[in-house]
């Protein structure tokens, strides 16, 4: 089970995996939040019976850094404390005490080997688990939205073939690029799902111009960087107008350009509004968090 804030709501996901079956998501609902994050999640926990579930949240993207480092040559037991310093002068709080948590990228070819490195202060971690110890809801992992976006483009890859997923939705949009379940590159793009909405004809054709330079440029870049890699396509989840923003994409990119569709990889016979492309964005976060806590 994941619990995810998104704004001014709370989501809900959970998901049955197992190995080599297609997932099943069998909840996934969204709560808007009346007074305190606190009390909203003790009413959750009653009425959704969130105790009985091993439970995953995500971090907003205001709570952390995240930063692609070389791999320091120091021994695994030492290698969190030596990337702690590292990312020392990229945040404005303390790191020590600071929660971080390392993820490695693999490489081939003797390739310097690098890791995604991800901090967040103590005081954001410590107030999200007296939340749940609060509620009584059994908190098994606070991630990041970056792993919850892989999970999901996981399901979608294809064999021996890399894939860049873009999810848009009320902030800025997020790219991640995997290959064999593996993360490899994140990145944010100031152009949202809800700016689209909100821009009339020629300002939305201008920021859907600027998003595939965006994209194409990162493609590049990814591209010289892991040579080794070849993506196959760029599927596109969003909470405004999928259709148009793929069909753009896909007159500025040298790829494929296909939408998200979850139902080609997971099953929800009894959730029908997720057959709704923009439910599917809305909702992506949480069930990628439940990908996390229900495998």
């Amino acid at each position: 089970m994941s619990v995810v804030r998104s704004g001014d709501r709370v989501d809900l996901a959970h998901v049955i995996s197992s190995v080599g079956k297609r997932p099943e998501i069998r909840l996934c609902e969204s709560f808007r939040i009346e007074g305190r994050e606190g009390d909203a999640l003790a009413r959750l926990a009653q009425s959704r019976g969130l105790k009985r579930y091993r439970c995953a949240s995500l971090l907003g993207e205001s709570q952390y850094r995240m930063a692609q480092l070389e791999s320091p040559a120091v021994p695994l037991d030492e290698r969190v404390q030596a990337l702690r310093w590292r990312l020392k002068d990229m945040v404005d709080f303390p790191v020590e005490g600071a929660a971080v948590a390392v993820a490695d990228i693999p490489t081939e070819g003797g390739r310097q080997a690098n890791v995604f490195a991800v901090i967040a202060p103590q005081s954001v971690v410590a107030e999200r688990m007296a939340a749940f110890h609060a509620a009584r809801v059994p908190l098994e992992a606070i991630d990041i939205p970056e792993m919850a976006v892989r999970n999901v483009a996981a399901l979608f890859e294809e064999s021996n073939r890399g894939l860049a997923f873009l999810v848009m939705q009320a902030g800025e949009s997020l790219l991640t690029i995997s290959f064999g379940g593996e993360l490899y590159l994140a990145r944010r793009i100031e152009v949202s799902a809800q700016g689209l909405a909100d821009a009339d004809v020629e300002r939305r054709q201008q920021m859907l111009e600027r998003l595939a330079l965006e994209l194409q440029r990162t493609l590049d870049n990814f591209d010289r960087q892991y040579g080794f890699i070849s993506v196959s396509r760029l599927l596109v989840c969003s909470e405004f107008d999928t259709d148009g923003t793929v069909a753009a994409l896909g007159q500025n990119l040298y790829l494929p350009v296909q939408a998200a569709n979850l139902s080609a990889v997971a099953g929800f016979d009894g959730i029908p509004e997720l057959r709704s492309s923009e439910r599917q964005a809305q909702s992506l976060l949480a069930i990628g968090a439940a990908l996390r806590s229900d495998a």
